[in-house]
């Protein structure tokens, strides 16, 4: 398999998040999130991101996720898509994001 082959297995997508809300029985501090992909529909995520986002600094913002890995019970939250971010300098999750408005659901390439 190419690396090119196996970047196109991974289904990155963007979405917007409708509802976020404290996971209350998350280990870790967490979000519920509601996250709406067009066609594919409204898919939940549990996500470390509480460092640096409130759950209304969330609300309506577009993130990718990445779609096709499966779904996860976190602290009994099903947890469908992964919500992905980068490190700052101190560690904190920054969330991947499209620089301006697009259709929900589209796929990165």
């Amino acid at each position: 398999m190419t690396p090119y082959e196996a970047f196109q297995m991974l289904e990155l997508r963007v979405g917007r998040i409708q509802k976020a809300e404290p996971h209350p029985k998350a280990r870790k501090p967490s979000y519920c999130l509601w996250i709406d992909l067009g066609p594919l529909g409204v898919k939940q995520s549990s996500a470390q991101i509480t460092d640096l986002y409130t759950p209304q600094d969330l609300v309506g913002r577009l993130v990718i996720c990445a779609t096709n890995l499966g779904e996860r019970n976190i602290a009994g939250f099903r947890s469908e898509v992964l919500v992905l971010g980068l490190p700052d300098e101190a560690g904190r999750v920054v969330l991947l994001s499209a620089e301006r408005e697009v259709p929900l659901g589209g796929r990165v390439f």
